[in-house]
């Protein structure tokens, strides 16, 4: 290369470094304007120099989506969130990855503990796999509870500054709006949303469109009473507004229900972890017990022991779903399973499904019909009835086949418990030494040879026995009464071998577990409409709040009283929908009808009280009583949750303890004493034989 191609190439790297240095310079002129600079601090602002939590979150709820499995779990807590979190979708995805990730974050640990305890044994690991599996809804539940009670907590200080705020601007919407700025709060939210129900074109349809989606009663409650203020105005009574005195009211409401809740969390929470304690306690219990009197060693590893394993698994699941619907406090996660496109519906769609379902489901106008359809009501299900049908049919066939494979797996635990057992008689006390053991499984490991050649030949003899033994190795050198012990030995192992096949008696059984899964959904109807029964009386007593909030509203009358009862009933809302449809037809009549369809007096009387104002005197003479008494019926109402709350604990003890007392007594005790007096008697029989 020429000396002049060298310099023409520094020249233009030189001229090249030049460039670049004056662009640099000015650049970094230019950054340094006010633009530039807001820039930079807008930027600074926002970027996240260390961890955050909710970024996590967003992309885990990213993540969540995309496992088929997890994904259900995921997008039903989105149904129940996006109740609380109205259009917002940042914290609706924040807070559905948040419950779920701590959900996995206590399920995983006890899954895996849980395939450690069992590992011995596949049929009891998979029945509490099973079991876990049903605990993730729980424990979603619980979560979407604690936020829900949160809101009602939020609520009693929001209805507190919107009396300030309604001193200030004695306006309904613009009190609403003032106290609803705090955007970090949920009820803000709702207070949000209340406000532009009431500024929209058409209040009343979009008033409509919030009951079907408000979290809580009483922020229904609150928004009509916003609604009918502005429409109809406010009055004063005794001196005081009318609209902050049913502010008031709804306000006393919620702080019942917050006690009634918080009394019920405390009474079940511990109830929840006793009811499933014998999940994780049974296979400790067993080895503790083996371990330390080694007599009942052939009666937890056979297949005794594994029946009263299996049953206790199932009491538990059942006292599980027992306590858990009885602890139901019907918040937000009940308002979303109509909507929800559940598996029974997916596959009703099936037309031989179909078919074969309706083959089940009564037809309509029959008894049978109406009154599985009254049970669905009176225990304010979800579920259509071909829902129901199908959840039927798919519990039989599932237990039938589970029970099944339970029996198989029993007669192969006794064949195993046979192949593997050291044969020697135990000592009552301290049990083998390993010595002992040692030669015990090298006695059984040259049983099972012989076991394997009778095995299945129902016809063999003890003679067969004795022949094959004779021309064995292992017994070449043997005396006639140990051949003779070996016979014994090894004829009783086979009879218990060949034994062990399915039989007539078990398929039987099959069946009759079958029928029972089959009734099984039915039952839990009538348990939830039991203890829906309960709570009569607490619902009544918020119709009376209700009616004496509406009671003193200019141009409210009977029929728009009907329609907020109906709106706000749980239990009577048949009656009630039924009253309102047939309200144009003849007022007083719907209400007679009404009477004659319920039996319980405390809303006779309120119905009594509702034909009187329709034909002789005004709404608020007719119910002048509720005002005059309002202290005592409070005094009443607390009086009757604190009741409520007594007799679920009462039955929710006794259902949540259950597991508990059947594992100690039926797996613990009763085998160690019974055992215990029988092998003590063998011992002794044994010991006056040999002394004669």
């Amino acid at each position: 290369m020429s000396n002049e191609t060298i310099y023409i190439i520094m020249g233009v790297t030189v001229g090249l470094f030049v460039l670049i240095v004056l662009a640099y310079y000015i650049l970094s002129k230019k950054m340094q304007k006010s633009e530039y600079k807001a820039i930079q601090r807008l930027q600074k602002g926002t970027k996240q120099k260390k961890f955050s939590l909710e970024v996590l979150y967003q992309k885990l709820y990213i993540t969540y989506v995309k496992i088929p499995f997890i994904k259900r779990y995921i997008l039903k807590l989105r149904r129940r969130l996006e109740i609380i979190n109205i259009d917002d979708e940042y914290n609706t995805r924040k807070d559905s990855s948040r419950i779920l990730t701590k959900t996995l974050a206590i399920l995983i640990p006890i899954v895996i503990i849980s395939i450690w305890i069992t590992s011995s044994s596949y049929l009891v690991m998979f029945i509490v796999l099973i079991f876990e599996l049903f605990m993730i809804d729980t424990l979603i539940d619980g979560y979407v509870d604690k936020i829900d009670d949160n809101l009602l907590k939020q609520q009693i200080q929001f209805f507190s500054e919107i009396r300030h705020a309604y001193h200030e601007f004695n306006m309904v919407e613009e009190a609403i709006y003032q106290v609803s700025q705090d955007d970090e709060l949920d009820i803000s939210r709702q207070g949000e949303k209340i406000y532009e129900i009431l500024i929209s074109n058409d209040p009343e349809t979009e008033l409509e469109k919030y009951y079907d989606i408000a979290p809580n009663s009483y922020l229904k409650e609150f928004a009509g009473i916003s609604y009918l203020t502005k429409e109809f105005g406010d009055r004063k009574v005794d001196g005081a507004s009318l609209y902050l005195k049913n502010v008031d009211n709804i306000t006393q409401e919620m702080q019942l229900e917050i006690l009634k809740r918080d009394k019920l969390n405390y009474v079940f929470q511990s109830l929840s972890f006793i009811s499933i304690a014998p999940i994780v306690l049974l296979e400790p219990l067993k080895n503790w017990a083996i371990s330390n009197f080694s007599f009942v060693k052939s009666w937890y590893l056979g297949k005794s022991g594994m029946i009263v394993q299996i049953l206790i698994l199932i009491l538990t699941f059942v006292s599980y779903v027992l306590v858990r619907k009885l602890k139901d406090n019907g918040s937000v996660n009940l308002k979303t399973k109509n909507t929800e496109n559940p598996w029974q519906a997916k596959l009703y769609k099936k037309t031989l499904i179909k078919k074969f379902v309706d083959l089940f489901i009564p037809k309509d106008g029959t008894k049978d019909r109406r009154k599985v359809t009254e049970l669905l009501k009176e225990a304010a299900s979800h579920l259509k009835i071909e829902w129901l049908y199908i959840n039927r049919i798919v519990t039989c066939v599932v237990v039938f086949i589970a029970s099944l494979i339970v029996f198989m797996q029993l007669h192969q635990v006794a064949i195993n418990y046979v192949y593997t057992e050291p044969s020697t008689d135990y000592d009552l006390i301290g049990g083998l030494s390993e010595s002992d053991e040692a030669k015990a499984m090298e006695i059984t490991l040259q049983d099972n040879e012989f076991l394997d050649r009778f095995r299945g030949k129902m016809d063999t003899t003890e003679d067969d026995i004795k022949i094959a033994l004779e021309r064995s190795p292992y017994y070449e050198e043997s005396q006639d009464d140990e051949i003779e012990t070996a016979t014994q030995r090894i004829y009783e192992k086979l009879q218990i071998v060949n034994s062990e096949y399915m039989k007539w008696f078990e398929f039987l059984l099959a069946f009759v577990f079958a029928i029972v899964g089959y009734m099984s959904p039915i039952w839990i109807l009538y348990f939830q409409a039991k203890m829906r029964q309960l709570e009569m009386e607490d619902e009544v007593m918020q119709f009376q709040t209700i009616i004496l909030m509406l009671m003193r509203i200019e141009r409210v009358n009977v029929e728009i009283i009907l329609e907020w009862l109906e709106r706000y009933s749980n239990i009577f809302k048949e009656p009630i929908a039924k009253c309102v449809n047939n309200y144009e037809a003849g007022a007083w009549e719907a209400l007679e009808e009404m009477k004659n369809e319920i039996a319980y007096q405390p809303l006779i009387q309120i119905v009594e009280s509702l034909q009187a104002a329709v034909e002789k005197i005004p709404i608020k003479d007719a119910f002048d009583e509720l005002d005059s008494e309002r202290d005592y019926y409070r005094e009443k109402r607390k009086e009757s949750n604190e009741r409520l709350i007594k007799r679920k604990g009462m039955i929710g003890k006794g259902i949540g303890f259950a597991p508990m007392i059947c594992m100690f007594v039926g797996y613990l005790i009763i085998p160690l004493v019974f055992i215990g007096l029988t092998s003590m008697s063998s011992s002794f029989s044994s010991m006056s034989s040999t002394t004669l």
